[in-house]
């Protein structure tokens, strides 16, 4: 065998193991920057949609370390044009020395005129507000939000929602018990 084969042969060998294709993936994948828990928990969501983010670089650099906040937030539409409001993005000290930070400023959306006609009248015809579920990075670069279109859940069926989570969370410990013994 000649050297060089030998060190392909070898290298192969030595290379780190594949991913499983089976292998679980989690509920929140490394491209989330932040998540609105409190939304799903308030309202039911009929429609989510996709929205791009008009953002300053020192926005940028604070959401790539992961100071941001969506948990007080909400989309309003004004002019024929979606804003995200209460959404904090906490400045850096070394990123925006020279630059006057508004960390609650708010902040553009990017949507197809079509989708916002469509979000205009179910909101004035139909009373559905509009909340930002998540903040994430799609394709490395470019910041997206995901906003659901929904209505507000009464006290009853937050009550519904909590016992049916304990309820699962209960029965997968009755069954990894089961399974153990």
């Amino acid at each position: 065998m000649s050297s060089a084969n030998s060190k392909l042969a070898n290298r192969a060998y030595n290379s780190p193991p594949m991913a499983k294709k089976n292998a679980k993936k989690s509920k929140n994948p490394p491209a989330t920057i932040a998540r609105n828990k409190r939304a799903t928990f308030d309202y039911k969501f009929e429609e989510k949609f996709e929205a791009g983010l008009s953002l300053m670089g020192w926005e940028v650099k604070s959401i790539r370390v992961g100071k941001v906040n969506l948990s007080e937030s909400y989309v309003f539409l004004r002019n024929g044009e979606a804003y995200l409001f209460g959404c904090t993005i906490t400045p850096l000290n070394t990123a925006s020395t020279h630059v006057v930070c508004d960390p609650m400023r708010d902040r553009k959306l990017l949507l197809n005129r079509k989708e916002l006609d469509k979000l205009q009248g179910l909101v004035d015809r139909q009373g559905y507000s509009i909340v930002p579920i998540s903040m994430y990075w799609r394709k490395g670069a470019w910041v997206k939000i995901e906003i659901g279109l929904g209505k507000g859940k009464k006290e009853h069926d937050k009550r519904d929602d909590t016992k049916e989570r304990e309820w699962k969370i209960e029965k997968s410990r009755t069954m990894k018990k089961a399974v153990q013994q």
